[in-house]
């Protein structure tokens, strides 16, 4: 089976399957550069996979919070409902963070996963792949 003609970044050669009229992998081929560059550009803008539990976590926190004091008499009531409208609105905002977060993983993913079924694709129509030999 072929492989691509890239050297990798740690100077060996590349293990890629070449695309199908290609010699390069997917990573390496010329035309893929600005997509490749886009996806890291996405990557570090999303944050880690940890920071919505902890905005979560705050959020909870401070509705606790706010409901305690409503209840002890600390904080008025009306003043109670207006922040806990605008916590909701956060927590609604943290929601569609990890919407599109999810999202965007599931469209890297596909995007793999045709890659892998082209190149499954393309070994088969090789001279001598035993398809139809």
């Amino acid at each position: 089976m072929a492989k691509c003609t890239a050297i990798a970044a740690s100077g060996n050669p590349c293990k890629g399957t070449p695309l199908s009229g290609s010699s390069f992998c997917f990573h390496h081929h010329p035309d893929n550069a600005g997509k490749l560059s886009a996806r890291g550009q996405r990557g570090g803008k999303t944050g880690g996979r940890g920071r919505p539990r902890v905005e979560l976590a705050n959020i909870k926190t401070q509705l606790h919070e706010l409901a305690d004091s409503v209840l002890d008499g600390s904080v008025d009531r009306a003043d109670a409902s207006v922040a806990g409208q605008l916590l909701n609105i956060v927590l609604r905002a943290v929601t569609v963070e990890l919407q599109v977060r999810e999202q965007l993983e599931l469209i890297e993913r596909l995007e793999k996963l045709e890659q892998a079924e082209e190149a499954r694709l393309a070994s088969l129509r090789e001279p001598g792949s035993g398809f139809g030999a």
